[in-house]
């Protein structure tokens, strides 16, 4: 039983221009916990991501939300979570401030992943096993999938999930070699050219094979030259990525991203402004075979179901720390296999909480293995600091979603 819940509202200064890009110059790594207090002395924690100021009005709504779940069953309150998350998202005052968006999102995120991390931590589990065990009726069951029923309805997805069951022995291999990772701490906007080199060798040296470079300069030829530096350094055959977030206007956009196609980019992430869905499809088209990689900041299902519908997206970047949580990214990963695109999460928890999800979407719905984004940078804020060895994640054992802070 449920019976307490406290926030916290915890600031990491960084600094060195770690965590820098073009649009958030002096980031203050932070987060907006909730901590689930039940009567058997387990603590469930959630986690959203936040940049420093704003996260006590995080931490006030998910106050607000988290007080509905005392008194409650953790087992009982899963059993039926997508109905219990649709009304408190549609809690008609706090619908009014987003809705599905913005300070009440975030709450709902950190609400949302402290009832998963308690309950996989009542049931003894790391968060991954805890999925895989579900049925796929019990998994559909968590999430709320309103609003996207002309693409995907609740007996489909059991079906999507109950499809791939036959061949998911083939598909649990990963737990035992890893889930690839991608560095990108190598190429911080703050960062030298000497520096941005010297990191692309010491993470080719560490068995990364993927690595990603921050551009959105007022002057495009830094962009350019910076982008070129990396491709020397990292050698022809790594992934690399370029990450604008946001700076560019679409005319800009279509103008630089065209002359970054001459250094092979995996992928262009976040070139204009997260909510032009039509922008990006335009620019989609101009820059192809290039992918467009989408939705760091996109806040829910909703808004990631027209980017789907419009074809712009080569990867989704759902980040269960900005939409609705744990029960939202499965909504979007569900919807995702449906339509073919790969996830590759944003992880605003530094690889924290995704390290479990990327394993249930490989295992359990056949998602593709591409890799999962690695910040180190808060890796000593955690009792349970996630692993990467030889540029790979070493599946966690402890229970629960390894998102206690220490």
């Amino acid at each position: 039983m449920i019976t307490a819940v406290t926030t916290r509202d915890v600031r990491f200064p960084i600094g060195g221009g770690q965590g820098s890009d073009a649009v958030h110059r002096n980031p203050v790594y932070s987060y907006a916990v909730t901590l689930l207090h039940d009567d058997r002395g387990h603590t469930g924690t959630g986690l959203a991501f936040t940049l420093g100021e704003g996260t006590e009005l995080v931490c006030a709504a998910a106050q607000f939300y988290g007080r509905q779940l005392v008194n409650h069953d953790i087992e009982e309150l899963m059993s039926n979570f997508g109905a219990r998350q649709k009304a408190l998202a549609d809690e008609q005052q706090f619908r009014w401030l987003g809705p599905h968006k913005g300070v009440v999102q975030l709450a709902l995120a950190s609400v949302t992943n402290a009832c998963w991390d308690l309950w996989a931590k009542a049931r003894g589990v790391p968060l991954w096993r805890l999925l895989l065990d579900l049925t796929p009726a019990q998994v559909v069951a968590a999430l709320d999938l309103s609003y996207l029923e002309d693409e995907i309805s609740a007996a489909e997805a059991v079906s999507l999930i109950h499809d791939a069951s036959s061949t998911r022995v083939q598909r649990e291999g990963v737990l035992q070699s890893g889930y690839p990772g991608y560095d990108t701490s190598v190429g911080w906007f703050n960062y030298s050219d000497q520096q941005i080199a010297e990191n692309c060798r010491r993470a080719i040296d560490a068995g990364f094979t993927a690595m990603k470079l921050k551009v959105g300069s007022p002057d495009p030829e830094r962009d350019i030259r910076r982008a070129g530096l990396v491709r020397d350094a990292a050698g022809a055959t790594a992934r690399i990525m370029l990450d604008a977030n946001q700076q560019w206007t679409l005319p800009q956009s279509l103008a630089i991203c065209r002359q970054l196609k001459q250094m092979n980019p995996f992928w262009i992430e976040e070139p204009t402004h997260p909510d032009d869905v039509l922008g990006h499809r335009t620019l989609a088209a101009a820059i192809a075979p290039v992918k467009l990689a989408l939705g760091e900041h996109i806040p829910n299902r909703v808004i990631f179901k027209n980017v789907l519908q419009a074809g712009c997206a080569g990867f989704i970047q759902v980040d269960a720390v900005r939409v609705a949580g744990v029960s939202e990214f499965l909504a979007v990963s569900l919807l995702c296999r449906k339509f073919g695109v790969p996830v590759v999460p944003h992880v605003g928890d530094m690889g924290q909480l995704h390290q479990h999800l990327v394993l249930f979407n490989r295992i359990a719905l056949n998602h593709d293995v591409v890799f999962l984004e690695y910040i180190p940078h808060l890796r000593s804020q955690f009792l349970h600091p996630c692993r990467v060895e030889g540029g790979v994640y070493v599946t966690p054992a402890a229970a629960g979603a390894s998102c206690d802070l220490r």
